[in-house]
């Protein structure tokens, strides 16, 4: 067979389906390999950033090519929470949407609406597209948590000033704050913030990345990077995991419920990568974090359920969890709504998608890839009265 940079002798380019394996292009914000770290972001361990760092200096990292000093940091922290409040437009569509809209529907309209009312709506500079990225960052939460409430007869509540990312996230989803479990969860909601931050050129990025290369405005790429999200070959594998766990709901039935999945060729949910096919060292990171806040909450059920349900995955298959395994245990205990997972997913992965559209379009050449023709070979065109 031929290698990837090779052709056949028909001089067809080598052709893999899914773009398995094939390099689409350069990128200094993400390195992804099945080493001891697994994932490393602008050179930084991602083990290192989870269990040092805050998602804010992720985020920061990922825009700005630096960890921020603290003057940086302060200043990045303030230019998000006066970003907060939404356009008129926007907070008047969350008012109409029908009540039945899937939330990755209203944020992909939302973001899209928020384009149209940016201050930086037209230029696609370097810095203009940071001042969009900073704004999209502290009003996705924002858009999210207001059409949800609505739509389930909530009160509004708005974020504290007093409160940091993660911690105003978990506020604004769950009206958590200030206890001792609250802060135990929004210490481990803004590690799967970091961990599901940036992943090099998954289906969403590369779609935002393709949308930039037409040198479009970043609104509009981003829109596009949430509508592939929204697939469920994508987004939704936490959501369907924390399912999973609630269906199997006590660690006695765990083991034959999964056995019985395998028999019946079911698939069992947050197993396997396209890329790291010898485990993710992003999930060892929320498993742990997973079980030491089931221990802080007082319930480890749905912590036992996963590790059994893991344990048999290894034996019987050889397959190891992915970062949505142990992560919907996390969220599951924090009481976080479960049609919101994906959307949550969003307020991490919009700091990496940016980062992608701007480097895109800093270093801009098209992305127009060939396609392999399986059609008919050349045919002659018949008139209509000529043919039978």
């Amino acid at each position: 067979m031929s290698d990837m940079g090779e052709t056949h002798k028909s001089n067809t380019p080598a052709y893999s389906p899914g773009l398995e394996g094939v390099i689409a292009g350069e990128s200094a914000l993400c390195q992804v390999d099945e080493g001891e770290h697994g994932l490393r972001y602008r050179g930084y361990a991602v083990s290192d950033l989870a269990e040092q760092a805050t998602f804010e200096e992720v985020a920061y990292l990922l825009l700005f090519g630096k960890l921020p000093i603290s003057k940086e940091l302060e200043d990045f922290s303030t230019q998000l929470r006066t970003q907060w409040p939404l356009a008129g437009p926007v907070e008047a569509f969350i008012g109409v949407v029908p009540p039945d809209a899937h939330p990755m529907e209203i944020l992909r309209t939302g973001i899209s609406l928020l384009g149209m009312t940016d201050p930086d709506a037209a230029p696609n500079s370097h810095e203009a597209n940071l001042r969009k990225s900073v704004r999209l960052m502290a009003q996705i939460p924002i858009i999210i948590t207001n059409a949800y409430r609505l739509a389930h007869a909530k009160r509004q509540v708005q974020p504290r000033q007093d409160l940091g990312f993660a911690q105003n996230l978990l506020y604004l989803l769950t009206d958590r704050a200030g206890d001792e479990k609250a802060q135990a969860m929004a210490r481990v909601l803004d590690v799967s913030l970091i961990l599901y931050a940036e992943h090099e050129f998954n289906a969403s990025t590369f779609a935002a990345r393709v949308a930039a290369s037409t040198m479009t405005d970043l609104h509009g790429a981003i829109t596009a990077a949430v509508a592939a999200l929204k697939g469920p070959l994508h987004g939704g594998a936490n959501e369907a995991v924390a399912d999973m766990l609630l269906e199997i709901k006590t660690r006695e039935r765990a083991e034959k419920w999964v056995l019985d999945a395998l028999a019946q060729k079911r698939r069992v949910m947050g197993f396997g990568h396209r890329v790291l096919h010898h485990g993710d060292a992003r999930s060892q990171i929320i498993q742990r974090h997973a079980e030491a806040l089931g221990r802080v909450c007082g319930e480890t059920r749905w912590y036992d359920i996963a590790a059994i349900v893991d344990r048999v995955m290894r034996e019987q298959k050889g397959l190891y969890p992915n970062l949505d395994f142990y992560t919907a245990v996390a969220y599951l205990l924090m009481g976080i709504p479960r049609d919101l997972y994906t959307p949550v997913f969003v307020c991490s992965r919009i700091t990496g998608w940016c980062a992608h559209v701007i480097e895109q379009q800093d270093h801009n050449r098209l992305i127009r890839p060939r396609a392999l023709y399986t059609g008919p070979p050349p045919r002659s065109y018949v008139p209509l009265d000529q043919r039978t």
